[in-house]
């Protein structure tokens, strides 16, 4: 029987000071969500360098700080010792940070940017805080939000228009979140939730006691492997598109 309680996340370092708050930027699925932005102006028509790195710092501060401030708020699932004042205050700021990005490109660059940057805050503070019951806290929201609205977003702020292969990364990023989703959310439960693990499991060759590891070290390793992947593909993509 298993009884040690896990690390609440594999990429959560030990609790405490500065490590708390690398935890809470997920770092992993940080930089796989960041990457979507990277596809979406990849795929757009026109690569924008700047523009892009305008949007990658604005879903950094929004998604990366401000939706993960949020969510530890909510319950602290990263059971982190950062104070909540300072959660709250690392949330409006870099929310605040990443609306005032998109409403400066709203006014430079584009108006239409402003429907993308409304939808994106909204989106963020919805989400993470389970407002309506919780009705935009599930697994195709995730998906749409985390997916399929990063690569559009950055194909718009790059292009200025969405066209028909920037819908279909779209899709493709919005399936690939949910596959993310279904993964995480498994080995979430059995390292945040289940208290203990009673059994064994019987091989031709004899029998072993269930552990943990039975049941979160396959999926984790592919959440790992996806987020390099993914990564990758943006890098390639966008280099790809500078040359």
């Amino acid at each position: 029987m298993a009884t040690d309680l896990p690390r609440p996340a594999f990429y959560a370092l030990r609790p405490g000071g500065w490590r708390d708050y690398v935890t809470l930027l997920h770092p992993p699925y940080t930089a796989w969500h960041l990457s979507y932005v990277v596809i979406g102006a990849a795929v757009s028509p026109a690569f924008d360098a700047g523009r892009t790195g305008a949007a990658l710092a604005a879903f950094l501060l929004a998604v990366g700080i401000g939706a993960h401030a949020l969510d530890e708020l909510h319950g602290r699932p990263l059971r982190t010792d950062i104070p909540s004042p300072v959660l709250v205050a690392l949330a409006a700021g870099s929310i605040g940070a990443a609306v005032a990005i998109g409403t400066v490109a709203a006014a430079v660059v584009d108006p239409w940017i402003g429907l993308f940057v409304a939808a994106g805050a909204f989106l963020v503070v919805a989400y993470n805080l389970e407002l309506a019951g919780g009705r935009f806290h599930t697994d195709a929201w995730f998906a749409l939000a985390w997916g399929g609205f990063p690569v559009l977003t950055g194909a718009f702020a790059s292009a200025g228009t969405i066209r028909a292969e920037a819908a279909l990364a779209a899709l493709f990023a919005t399936a690939l979140s949910l596959a993310q989703r279904r993964l995480s959310t498994h080995v979430r439960g059995i390292r945040r939730d289940v208290r203990a693990i009673r059994g064994t499991v019987d091989r031709h060759g004899g029998s072993e006691e269930l552990t943990r590891g039975h049941l979160t070290d396959a999926p984790e390793a592919a959440l790992r492997l996806l987020a390099v992947s993914t990564v990758l593909l943006a890098c390639s993509l966008a280099a790809l598109r500078a040359t």
